[in-house]
């Protein structure tokens, strides 16, 4: 595989140490990886014991494979992109056409890691859209291996007497609804092997009050994720999840106040974790050394014990 350097050129990207406090700032959603302080989000760095950094080891555990990436732009999706390529994958990214900034860095990134990456700007909100997504998957990559469902909104409100119902049916559209779209119409093009990863979170686990209409989406990802893997399973085509805990991306200061931000870091581990600590968990899924697990969900949350 073609050795790939994550250049310091591109921000700060010490890795955080138990007790780290990120950097209190904010952004108009949905927020720009490009305009984030340093530190800057890791995409390929994976922490070593002194808590360093060393780039991630590629086996070609992917090689020739194709992926759809909603929420590809930033964060976790632009170090699934990356590390899929690594590994061997060309991919179509989305995003919203505010995020074509990023957009075209993952592109460079993906590039440089000697893999096609197309772009696509559009809203997943709506059905159609879901339905271009494939079919200009299969007109640039020829066909569909992985779909790696990302995209995500979030808001923070602090009691349900303040949610306004606009924004409840805003994250349902965004966050659950294209899930389904997407799958639906990925799979009469995917064979034995192929496998959907979808993103949800921790929060559907430890019942996040702050964030109550996102913490549902997440919910009904996790369920939705084990009755899709009990239906297509007989195919062949494995469908598993990843649930994030406190991860630095730009989500984090386009939708979070001063207060959530200082208490980003509590997790066991002590501090937050990387966009590139939760893709080698889509890389292990979206690989044959998963062969054996469908309808789970992986839990890259700093040590917090869940249930489920």
């Amino acid at each position: 595989m073609q050795e790939y350097t994550e250049k310091r050129a591109s921000g700060a990207e010490s890795q955080f140490q138990p007790g780290h406090q990120i950097p209190i700032q904010h952004q108009k959603k949905p927020g720009l990886q490009a305009e984030l302080d340093d530190p800057k989000p890791a995409s390929t760095r994976i922490p070593t014991d002194d808590y360093g950094y060393q780039t991630y080891k590629a086996a070609g555990k992917l090689a020739g494979k194709r992926a759809i990436i909603t929420g590809g732009d930033s964060g976790i999706g632009r170090a699934v992109a990356i590390l899929f390529a690594m590994e061997g994958a060309s991919s179509l990214i989305v995003y919203l056409p505010e995020e074509e900034r990023d957009a075209q860095e993952t592109r460079r990134r993906v590039q440089e890691a000697g893999k096609e990456c197309h772009c696509l700007a559009v809203d997943l909100r709506k059905r159609e859209n879901c339905q271009k997504v494939i079919e200009v998957a299969l007109q640039c990559l020829g066909g569909i291996d992985i779909l790696v469902n990302n995209a995500a909104f979030q808001n923070m409100v602090q009691d349900i007497s303040e949610l306004d119902e606009a924004q409840w049916h805003r994250t349902f559209d965004t966050n659950i609804h294209p899930y389904f779209y997407l799958s639906k119409y990925t799979l009469p093009h995917m064979r034995s092997g192929s496998t959907i990863i979808n993103c949800a979170s921790v929060n559907h686990y430890i019942g996040r009050g702050d964030l109550l209409d996102y913490t549902s989406t997440k919910g009904a990802i996790v369920a939705f994720t084990r009755g899709l893997s009990n239906q297509q399973i007989g195919k062949g085509i494995r469908v598993n999840c990843v649930c994030p805990g406190p991860i630095w991306t730009p989500l984090i200061p386009s939708t979070m106040d001063s207060s959530a931000m200082e208490q980003f870091s509590s997790v066991p581990m002590g501090r937050p974790g990387q966009p590139s600590e939760v893709a080698t968990c889509f890389v292990f899924l979206a690989s044959h050394d998963s062969s054996y697990i469908s309808g789970q969900s992986l839990h890259p949350n700093g040590g917090v014990m869940v249930n489920g």
